[in-house]
Protein backbone atom coordinates (compact mmCIF):
# COMPACT_ATOMS: atom_id res chain seq x y z
CA UNK A 1 0.00 0.00 0.00
CA UNK A 2 1.26 3.50 -0.80
CA UNK A 3 2.03 6.00 1.96
CA UNK A 4 -0.40 5.52 4.81
CA UNK A 5 -0.81 6.97 8.29
CA UNK A 6 -2.15 4.53 10.89
CA UNK A 7 -4.52 7.12 12.31
CA UNK A 8 -8.30 7.29 12.21
CA UNK A 9 -10.37 10.08 10.65
CA UNK A 10 -12.16 11.94 13.49
CA UNK A 11 -14.81 9.51 14.75
CA UNK A 12 -17.40 12.10 15.70
CA UNK A 13 -17.46 13.15 12.03
CA UNK A 14 -17.11 9.81 10.23
CA UNK A 15 -19.84 8.12 12.26
CA UNK A 16 -22.31 10.67 10.91
CA UNK A 17 -21.02 10.60 7.33
CA UNK A 18 -22.77 8.91 4.42
CA UNK A 19 -21.63 6.37 1.87
CA UNK A 20 -21.17 2.71 1.07
CA UNK A 21 -19.90 0.19 -1.48
CA UNK A 22 -19.71 0.93 -5.19
CA UNK A 23 -19.28 -1.52 -8.06
CA UNK A 24 -18.60 -0.96 -11.74
CA UNK A 25 -20.74 -2.96 -14.19
CA UNK A 26 -21.01 -2.60 -17.95
CA UNK A 27 -24.53 -3.22 -19.23
CA UNK A 28 -25.02 -3.52 -23.00
CA UNK A 29 -28.44 -3.83 -24.61
CA UNK A 30 -28.21 -6.18 -27.58
CA UNK A 31 -30.16 -5.97 -30.84
CA UNK A 32 -32.51 -8.62 -29.51
CA UNK A 33 -33.28 -6.30 -26.56
CA UNK A 34 -31.53 -8.70 -24.22
CA UNK A 35 -28.75 -7.55 -21.92
CA UNK A 36 -25.11 -8.51 -21.60
CA UNK A 37 -23.52 -7.61 -18.28
CA UNK A 38 -19.84 -7.59 -17.32
CA UNK A 39 -18.22 -6.72 -13.98
CA UNK A 40 -15.30 -4.36 -14.56
CA UNK A 41 -14.17 -4.52 -10.93
CA UNK A 42 -13.51 -7.75 -9.06
CA UNK A 43 -13.91 -5.91 -5.75
CA UNK A 44 -16.27 -3.24 -4.55
CA UNK A 45 -14.92 0.15 -3.53
CA UNK A 46 -16.46 2.30 -0.85
CA UNK A 47 -17.10 6.01 -1.15
CA UNK A 48 -18.15 8.36 1.63
CA UNK A 49 -19.17 11.97 2.12
CA UNK A 50 -17.77 13.20 5.42
CA UNK A 51 -19.42 16.60 5.15
CA UNK A 52 -22.68 15.28 6.60
CA UNK A 53 -20.87 14.59 9.86
CA UNK A 54 -19.53 18.12 10.35
CA UNK A 55 -21.91 19.84 12.78
CA UNK A 56 -19.75 22.62 14.22
CA UNK A 57 -16.95 24.99 13.31
CA UNK A 58 -14.73 23.16 15.79
CA UNK A 59 -15.26 19.89 13.93
CA UNK A 60 -14.63 21.65 10.64
CA UNK A 61 -11.30 22.96 11.97
CA UNK A 62 -10.28 19.44 13.04
CA UNK A 63 -11.09 18.09 9.56
CA UNK A 64 -9.04 20.85 7.91
CA UNK A 65 -6.10 19.97 10.17
CA UNK A 66 -6.49 16.29 9.27
CA UNK A 67 -6.70 17.12 5.54
CA UNK A 68 -3.54 19.23 5.63
CA UNK A 69 -1.57 16.62 7.55
CA UNK A 70 -2.56 13.99 4.97
CA UNK A 71 -1.55 16.39 2.16
CA UNK A 72 -4.93 16.06 0.48
CA UNK A 73 -5.16 12.88 -1.59
CA UNK A 74 -1.52 11.93 -1.00
CA UNK A 75 -1.62 9.96 2.25
CA UNK A 76 -4.11 7.34 3.33
CA UNK A 77 -5.74 6.89 6.74
CA UNK A 78 -8.28 4.78 8.61
CA UNK A 79 -12.00 5.49 8.18
CA UNK A 80 -14.68 4.03 10.45
CA UNK A 81 -17.77 2.93 8.50
CA UNK A 82 -20.55 2.91 11.08
CA UNK A 83 -22.69 0.57 8.95
CA UNK A 84 -19.93 -1.99 8.36
CA UNK A 85 -17.13 -2.14 10.92
CA UNK A 86 -17.52 -5.55 12.52
CA UNK A 87 -17.22 -9.21 11.58
CA UNK A 88 -20.61 -9.73 13.21
CA UNK A 89 -23.95 -8.64 11.84
CA UNK A 90 -24.82 -4.99 12.42
CA UNK A 91 -25.54 -4.42 16.09
CA UNK A 92 -24.23 -7.79 17.25
CA UNK A 93 -21.14 -8.47 19.35
CA UNK A 94 -18.27 -10.06 17.46
CA UNK A 95 -17.09 -13.54 18.39
CA UNK A 96 -14.08 -15.73 17.42
CA UNK A 97 -16.22 -17.85 15.08
CA UNK A 98 -17.79 -15.06 12.99
CA UNK A 99 -15.71 -15.49 9.83
CA UNK A 100 -13.85 -18.45 8.33
CA UNK A 101 -10.28 -17.56 7.35
CA UNK A 102 -9.32 -20.96 6.01
CA UNK A 103 -8.54 -24.55 6.95
CA UNK A 104 -5.31 -25.64 8.58
CA UNK A 105 -2.88 -28.01 6.87
CA UNK A 106 -0.43 -28.46 9.72
CA UNK A 107 2.10 -26.21 7.99
CA UNK A 108 0.57 -22.80 7.18
CA UNK A 109 1.11 -20.20 9.87
CA UNK A 110 -0.51 -17.12 8.32
CA UNK A 111 -4.14 -16.42 7.48
CA UNK A 112 -5.65 -13.23 6.07
CA UNK A 113 -8.60 -11.68 7.89
CA UNK A 114 -11.64 -11.69 5.63
CA UNK A 115 -15.32 -10.88 5.83
CA UNK A 116 -17.81 -12.88 3.79
CA UNK A 117 -20.92 -11.20 2.37
CA UNK A 118 -23.84 -13.41 1.35
CA UNK A 119 -24.11 -17.17 1.60
CA UNK A 120 -26.51 -18.84 -0.80
CA UNK A 121 -25.59 -17.82 -4.34
CA UNK A 122 -22.27 -16.05 -4.87
CA UNK A 123 -20.62 -15.13 -1.55
CA UNK A 124 -18.12 -12.27 -1.75
CA UNK A 125 -14.91 -12.43 0.30
CA UNK A 126 -13.50 -9.06 1.30
CA UNK A 127 -9.94 -8.92 2.63
CA UNK A 128 -9.75 -6.91 5.86
CA UNK A 129 -6.49 -4.98 5.92
CA UNK A 130 -7.08 -2.59 8.83
CA UNK A 131 -8.40 -4.49 11.86
CA UNK A 132 -8.57 -2.95 15.30
CA UNK A 133 -5.74 -4.97 16.85
CA UNK A 134 -7.10 -5.34 20.38
CA UNK A 135 -10.48 -6.52 19.07
CA UNK A 136 -9.22 -9.54 17.08
CA UNK A 137 -10.32 -12.92 18.44
CA UNK A 138 -9.27 -16.17 16.76
CA UNK A 139 -10.40 -19.78 17.14
CA UNK A 140 -9.15 -23.05 15.70
CA UNK A 141 -11.70 -25.88 15.42
CA UNK A 142 -14.03 -23.74 17.54
CA UNK A 143 -11.57 -23.30 20.42
CA UNK A 144 -10.53 -19.72 21.07
CA UNK A 145 -6.81 -18.99 21.07
CA UNK A 146 -4.85 -16.45 23.11
CA UNK A 147 -3.49 -13.39 21.35
CA UNK A 148 0.18 -12.91 22.13
CA UNK A 149 0.71 -16.53 23.10
CA UNK A 150 -0.94 -18.55 20.31
CA UNK A 151 -1.18 -15.91 17.61
CA UNK A 152 -0.48 -12.30 16.71
CA UNK A 153 -2.18 -10.02 14.22
CA UNK A 154 -0.59 -7.34 12.05
CA UNK A 155 -2.98 -4.40 12.28
CA UNK A 156 -1.39 -2.80 9.21
CA UNK A 157 -2.37 -5.59 6.79
CA UNK A 158 -4.76 -7.96 8.57
CA UNK A 159 -2.48 -11.01 8.63
CA UNK A 160 -2.93 -13.46 11.52
CA UNK A 161 0.29 -15.34 12.36
CA UNK A 162 0.28 -18.45 14.57
CA UNK A 163 3.10 -19.36 16.93
CA UNK A 164 5.01 -22.58 16.08
CA UNK A 165 3.33 -24.33 19.00
CA UNK A 166 -0.16 -23.34 17.85
CA UNK A 167 -0.11 -24.02 14.07
CA UNK A 168 -3.61 -25.19 13.03
CA UNK A 169 -3.68 -28.93 12.39
CA UNK A 170 -4.79 -30.41 9.08
CA UNK A 171 -8.53 -29.99 8.53
CA UNK A 172 -9.04 -27.59 11.46
CA UNK A 173 -11.19 -24.57 10.62
CA UNK A 174 -9.55 -21.23 11.40
CA UNK A 175 -12.09 -18.54 12.29
CA UNK A 176 -11.98 -15.01 13.64
CA UNK A 177 -14.02 -12.09 14.88
CA UNK A 178 -12.90 -8.46 14.86
CA UNK A 179 -13.67 -4.78 14.46
CA UNK A 180 -12.08 -2.99 11.53
CA UNK A 181 -11.55 0.28 9.69
CA UNK A 182 -11.53 1.04 5.97
CA UNK A 183 -8.21 2.11 4.42
CA UNK A 184 -9.14 5.39 2.76
CA UNK A 185 -7.96 8.76 1.47
CA UNK A 186 -9.45 12.11 0.58
CA UNK A 187 -10.85 12.13 -2.95
CA UNK A 188 -10.02 15.78 -3.50
CA UNK A 189 -7.04 18.08 -3.17
CA UNK A 190 -9.29 21.07 -2.56
CA UNK A 191 -11.63 21.70 0.36
CA UNK A 192 -14.03 24.49 -0.56
CA UNK A 193 -15.04 25.98 2.79
CA UNK A 194 -17.66 28.71 3.01
CA UNK A 195 -18.12 29.52 6.69
CA UNK A 196 -21.12 31.77 6.09
CA UNK A 197 -22.89 29.09 4.08
CA UNK A 198 -21.95 26.46 6.69
CA UNK A 199 -23.48 28.56 9.46
CA UNK A 200 -26.62 28.85 7.32
CA UNK A 201 -26.92 25.06 7.11
CA UNK A 202 -24.96 24.18 3.96
CA UNK A 203 -23.08 20.88 4.01
CA UNK A 204 -19.37 21.10 3.08
CA UNK A 205 -18.14 18.62 0.47
CA UNK A 206 -15.51 16.29 1.92
CA UNK A 207 -15.32 13.20 -0.33
CA UNK A 208 -13.54 10.08 0.95
CA UNK A 209 -12.71 6.98 -1.12
CA UNK A 210 -11.51 3.52 -0.11
CA UNK A 211 -7.98 2.41 -0.93
CA UNK A 212 -7.97 -1.12 -2.33
CA UNK A 213 -5.01 -3.02 -0.80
Amino acid sequence: MLEFHETRFPLDVSLNGRGGPERRTDVVTLGSNREARNARWAHSRRRYEAGYGVKSLAQLAVVIDFFEERRGRLIGFRWRDRADCSSARLGGAHSPVDQTLGVGDGVSTQFQLVKIYGASFAPYARAIAKPVEESVRVAVAGIEKTRGADFDVDATNGLVSFAPSAIPSSGAAVTAGFLFDVPARFDTDYLEIDVSAFEAGAIPKIPIVEIIP
